[in-house]
C-alpha cells in the first residue's frame, strides 16, 4: 500500500516537472532570480512579480456593466464600465459615462420638455439594457487591446438593430394601410403649420433656397454603441500602462508612437447670448489664444476676460457701468444695462453667462472693453470665434435668416455682412455655422473670400457623424475644417477614420462637447491623440466643463516633463476663388499662417 502511494508520488512529480518544463517555468525562474540577484530589488517579491508577469496571457473582456447616471446638468445619460479576466481574477479596469445628444431645451412648452424627458429616458433605459445583455455576452472574452475587433462587432451590432427597426416599421405601416380609416388626415404645410385658409394671403420667398435635409433620427439605444466602443478604449489604455490619449495616437498611427505631440488650442466660450434677444445672430462668443502661450497661460488670460467680463456686466450699484458710461443712448443703454446685469447672474449650461445685445456691434465693442480694461488687445493678446448657429435663424417661408428681431438676409447678403464684418473686426478669426449645411454654393464663396484669414466651420452639418463620410470623401460643405462630437452610434475607430480623411483632405478637426455633457474628462484625450486643431468644451463655470480643462493642463505638464510638447501652430486655408461659381473642390491652395504674436503674457 505504501509502495503504491510512492508511486504515484513519483508519477505526479514527473508530471508535474514535464508540465512546467513545456511552460519554460524552470529556466524563466532561473533567469528570472540570475537578474534579480544582481538589481537587488527593495521589494524582491514585487520585482520578481513584475518580472513573470510579462509572460502572463493578455487580459480579455469579462463583462460590461452599463448604468443610468445623471450627466452635468442632472439629466440622465449612460455610463460603461468594463471587467477584465487579468492574471485569472476579473476586475474593475475603468468605466464612462457619456455625454448625450439631446439639447437643453429653454423656453420650451412644457408637453415639449415632457415629450423630450421621455425620449431620453427611454434611450438611456434601452441603452443600459443593451450593454448589459448583448453586448457583454457578445465581447466577452475579447482583448479590450484590439480595438479595431470591437468596433467592427459593434458596428454590425448596430446595422442589425437599424435592420430590426425598419422592418418593424414596414410591417406597422403594412398594417395602418389594411386598416380603412375613418377620418381624414389634416393637410398640413412643411414646418407642421396648417394649410392656409381660402382667399389668406401666402409669403413666398423672394428667391427659392434649397429646403432643409431632413433630420436623421437616432436610433433608440444608440449610445450605448459610443459608451461601449469608448470605454474599450479606455481599457485598452488601462492595461497597456499608457495614457488614453496616447493610445489613441497609436491606433491612428498604426502604434508608431509619436515623437511629439501638440494640444489643442481652446475654444473658451466666454458669452452665451440669448436667442430672445433683438439680436439673434450670435449664440456663442469664444476665446481663442495665441499659439505662443502655453495652454496654461492662454487659459489664465481668457478666465481674466471672463472676470472682467462678469465685472462689467454686473457692476457695484453705486458706481456707473463702463457699458452705460460709453453710450451714445443714454435712456435706451440703461435700459439694456438693467437687463445685463440680471442676465449677468445666470450661466448658462454651457458654463458662461446668458446675456443679450441689440445688434452685433454693441456686442463685439463690449469685448474690445473688456481687454482694454484689462490692457489686452484683441487680435494680438487674443481672437475671437463666433458661433452663429445660422440654421436656428432661418424663416422658411421668406427664405431668408433672421439676423435681428424683424431683419432679414438672403444667403448671398449673409456671406457679404460676413466679410464686412472681418474687415471691420479683424480679430475674428473663426465662424462656427454662418451658413445652414443646405446653402452650398454660399459654403463655397464665403470660403474663397475668407478662408485666407477666417477659419469657417460646420458643426450642424456634422452633428450625424454617420453621414459625413461616402466613398472616402466627407458629405460637407466646402468649409475650413468640421466639429466632431462624441454621440450617438459613433465609435473610437469612425473618429480615428474621420480625423484621418480631414487630415489627407487639409481640413481641421475640432472636437466639441455636446448640450449634454458629463464631467467624463475622456474627450480631451480623445481630442489630443487625434491631433485635433481646437477643442471647444464651453466656458470656465461648471464642473463638467471645468474638469476638461484641467484634463488639458495635466497632459501639457505630463507631455512638457517629457519634452515631448510641441507648440501649436495655426494655419488658415486659402481657397481658390474662381470667377464663376463651381461645385465645392477639395482641391485647396497653399496655407497662409496666422501673423505671429509677441512672445510673453
Amino acid at each position: 500500500m505504501e509502495a503504491e502511494g510512492q508511486r504515484r508520488l513519483r508519477a505526479m512529480r514527473m508530471e508535474a516537472a514535464e508540465y512546467y518544463r513545456g511552460h519554460g517555468v524552470p529556466q524563466r525562474m532561473e533567469d528570472a532570480l540570475n537578474t534579480l540577484f544582481r538589481q537587488c530589488p527593495a521589494d524582491l517579491y514585487g520585482e520578481l512579480a513584475n518580472y513573470l508577469s510579462k509572460f502572463s496571457k493578455a487580459p480579455i473582456i469579462s463583462k460590461l456593466v452599463g448604468r443610468k447616471v445623471l450627466d452635468g446638468v442632472g439629466q440622465p445619460t449612460l455610463e460603461v464600465e468594463t471587467h477584465c479576466t487579468v492574471k485569472n481574477c476579473e476586475r474593475r479596469i475603468c468605466s464612462v459615462v457619456m455625454s448625450s445628444h439631446f439639447q437643453t431645451l429653454v423656453n420650451a412648452l412644457p408637453e415639449t420638455i415632457e415629450a423630450d424627458e421621455k425620449e431620453r429616458n427611454n434611450s438611456v433605459n434601452t441603452a443600459v439594457e443593451w450593454v448589459n445583455e448583448s453586448l457583454s455576452t457578445m465581447l466577452r472574452d475579447v482583448k479590450p487591446t484590439d480595438q479595431c475587433e470591437v468596433d467592427k462587432m459593434l458596428g454590425e451590432y448596430f446595422t442589425k438593430k437599424v435592420e430590426e427597426k425598419e422592418e418593424i416599421r414596414k410591417r406597422e405601416e403594412k398594417e395602418k394601410e389594411e386598416s380603412p380609416s375613418c377620418i381624414p388626415p389634416a393637410t398640413t404645410q412643411p414646418g407642421g403649420k396648417k394649410a392656409a385658409k381660402q382667399g389668406k394671403k401666402v409669403s413666398v420667398p423672394d428667391k427659392m433656397i434649397p429646403p432643409a435635409e431632413s433630420v436623421e433620427s437616432v436610433l433608440c439605444g444608440s449610445l450605448a454603441i459610443a459608451g461601449t466602443s469608448l470605454a474599450v478604449a479606455k481599457a485598452g489604455a488601462t492595461i497597456n500602462r499608457v495614457p488614453l490619449y496616447l493610445h489613441i495616437s497609436l491606433l491612428k498611427h498604426n502604434q508608431d508612437s509619436p515623437k511629439e505631440m501638440t494640444l489643442p488650442l481652446p475654444m473658451v466660450t466666454v458669452l452665451n447670448c440669448e436667442k430672445t434677444a433683438k439680436l439673434k445672430l450670435v449664440k456663442e462668443v469664444m476665446l481663442i489664444p495665441p499659439v505662443h502661450l502655453s495652454f496654461k497661460q492662454g487659459l489664465e488670460r481668457a478666465l481674466d476676460i471672463q472676470k472682467e467680463f462678469m465685472r462689467l456686466l454686473d457692476p457695484p450699484s453705486k458706481e456707473p457701468s463702463p457699458q452705460a458710461a460709453d453710450s451714445k443712448k443714454g435712456k435706451a443703454q440703461n435700459t439694456g444695462k438693467k437687463s445685463a446685469q440680471q442676465a449677468s447672474k445666470r450661466i448658462s449650461h454651457l458654463g458662461c453667462p446668458i446675456t443679450g445685445c441689440d445688434n452685433l456691434e454693441q456686442l463685439l465693442l463690449l469685448m474690445q472693453t473688456v481687454c482694454d480694461n484689462i490692457s489686452l488687445e484683441l487680435g494680438k493678446d487674443m481672437y475671437l470665434a463666433i458661433n452663429c448657429a445660422a440654421h436656428e435663424l432661418m424663416d422658411y417661408s421668406k427664405g431668408k435668416y433672421e439676423i435681428l428681431t424683424g431683419t432679414f438676409n438672403s444667403p448671398d447678403e449673409m456671406v457679404n455682412m460676413y466679410v464686412e464684418l472681418t474687415d471691420k473686426f479683424p480679430f475674428i478669426i473663426a465662424l462656427i455655422d454662418p451658413l445652414r449645411k443646405e446653402d452650398r454654393q454660399q459654403w463655397s464663396n464665403i470660403c474663397r473670400a475668407l478662408g485666407s484669414k477666417c477659419f469657417l466651420i460646420a458643426e450642424d452639418a456634422a452633428t450625424y457623424i454617420s453621414k459625413l463620410k461616402i466613398d472616402q470623401n466627407l458629405n460637407v460643405p466646402t468649409c475650413s475644417g468640421v466639429v466632431l462630437k462624441y454621440i450617438n452610434q459613433t465609435k473610437v475607430s469612425d473618429l480615428i477614420e474621420l480625423t484621418g480623411l480631414l487630415d489627407d483632405q487639409r481640413q481641421i478637426t475640432i472636437l466639441g462637447s455636446p448640450d449634454g455633457e458629463s464631467s467624463d474628462d475622456s474627450l480631451v484625450d480623445l481630442a489630443v491623440g487625434l491631433g485635433a486643431r481646437f477643442i471647444k468644451l464651453g466656458g470656465l463655470s461648471r464642473g463638467e466643463r471645468v474638469t476638461k480643462y484641467n484634463r488639458l493642463l495635466a497632459i501639457e505638464e505630463e507631455l512638457a516633463e517629457n519634452r515631448t510638447l510641441r507648440e501649436a501652430t495655426l494655419e488658415f486655408i486659402a481657397f481658390p476663388y474662381e470667377s464663376q461659381p463651381e461645385e465645392p473642390s477639395d482641391e485647396l491652395a497653399p496655407s497662409t499662417a496666422l501673423p505671429d504674436s509677441p512672445t510673453g503674457s
